[in-house]
């Protein structure tokens, strides 16, 4: 993904507006999530793993802070507008709002996901379903609509406006586009654009995600659409947990991105039993303390996620170092970095606090 830089601002609500009765709201979620936990045998799991306990006030700060600028910046039109915009960095900004577990209905931030949602759908192609400006943009944009789709009450969605498609029409055209792209790619993956002969490990796996969330969320998705893309991620992954870039052979070169990204489709594709899972999981929790150089949030974002699916214990250590480098590194007006792409990627590498996203399900 390239940096994003906003330019049109609309009024943000007030950073303090609500944020007692927002906390005791997850409060009490969390309580009532945990009862029925005790007295249900449906649920198996740790509650403080599955529904997490009390929020850090170092991530809330952080996380209320952001989403104010977030809603500073976005567009009239629903988007966040800059140098390299697109339907991906929408839907980024959307899932950090969705993240965040304020009702997307009613919620003081509810008009900022209507209007994301309304810029997202405006942009997709209607006879292919893309929506750009990269196959990057689709699969990003496609796990928003994912997440949206079930939470967003439709009937509010347009606000007396003419529709023009339903969250759910939106998502079947998005697959197809992503099938059409994978039948013409040798490699069984996707490259930037849908017309891509080659693929790369990046790039697939933001499709995939975005596939697998639309699974996850009750569409259809083609079985064979997901095998080839995970057995394309599968071929690129050597026995040492490092994952090629490209050209779909064994590993070559230290990516943790790549290797975070590969544990992530994995597990979320139920394939935890798998070596190639097994050799990423143990790359990247061997090296919790790694700094990336380049592309530090996208590696944030895809390291919470990678770690929270495969090694609880190890995620909270590593989400305790990462909530306080970014506290420290937010900048006074509660953004990161020079955009929206950077803001709302920071924001969701501390979503997995609130785990109210479908997708952060273990």
């Amino acid at each position: 993904m390239t940096n994003n830089e906003p330019s049109m601002t609309t009024t943000a609500p007030t950073a303090a507006h609500g944020v007692d009765a927002q906390r005791g709201l997850r409060g009490l979620w969390s309580f009532l999530l945990c009862c029925l936990l005790v007295t249900t045998s449906a649920f198996s799991q740790d509650p403080a793993l599955r529904f997490g306990g009390a929020i850090p006030q170092e991530v809330e700060t952080v996380y209320e802070r952001g989403l104010a600028w977030l809603a500073s910046k976005q567009s009239d039109a629903g988007n966040w507008q800059g140098g390299h915009d697109g339907a991906g960095i929408d839907g980024i900004c959307l899932m950090a709002f969705l993240a965040s577990g304020e009702d997307p209905n009613f919620g003081r931030y509810a008009p900022n996901i209507r209007r994301a949602l309304r810029a997202i759908i405006r942009s997709q192609d209607a006879t292919s379903g893309y929506l750009p400006n990269s196959m990057y943009h689709h699969g990003f944009a496609m796990l928003s609509l994912s997440e949206a789709y079930g939470a967003v009450d439709e009937s509010l969605l347009w606000e007396g406006g003419k529709p023009v498609r339903t969250i759910g029409q939106a998502l079947e055209l998005a697959i197809r586009c992503a099938g059409t792209a994978q039948k013409a790619n040798r490699w069984g993956g996707w490259r930037y654009m849908p017309n891509s002969t080659d693929a790369d490990t990046s790039v697939t796996g933001a499709v995939l995600m975005g596939l697998l969330a639309a699974r996850n969320a009750g569409m259809a998705v083609p079985d064979e659409v997901i095998d080839n893309a995970l057995n394309y991620m599968k071929r690129s992954t050597g026995k040492d947990g490092s994952v090629a870039y490209a050209g779909g052979f064994g590993g070559f070169g230290e990516s943790m991105n790549r290797s975070a990204i590969a544990t992530l489709v994995a597990a979320v594709s139920k394939h935890k039993d798998s070596e190639e899972f097994k050799a990423t999981l143990q790359h990247i929790t061997e090296r919790l303390e790694h700094n990336e150089g380049s592309y530090k949030e996208y590696f944030r974002y895809y390291m919470a996620q990678a770690l929270f699916q495969g090694d609880y214990a190890s995620w909270q250590k590593w989400n305790t170092a990462t909530a306080r480098a970014l506290g420290e590194s937010q900048a006074p007006d509660g953004s990161f970095g020079t955009g929206a792409y950077e803001t709302g990627m920071s924001l969701l590498a501390l979503a997995l606090n609130y785990r109210f996203l479908p997708i952060y399900e273990r």
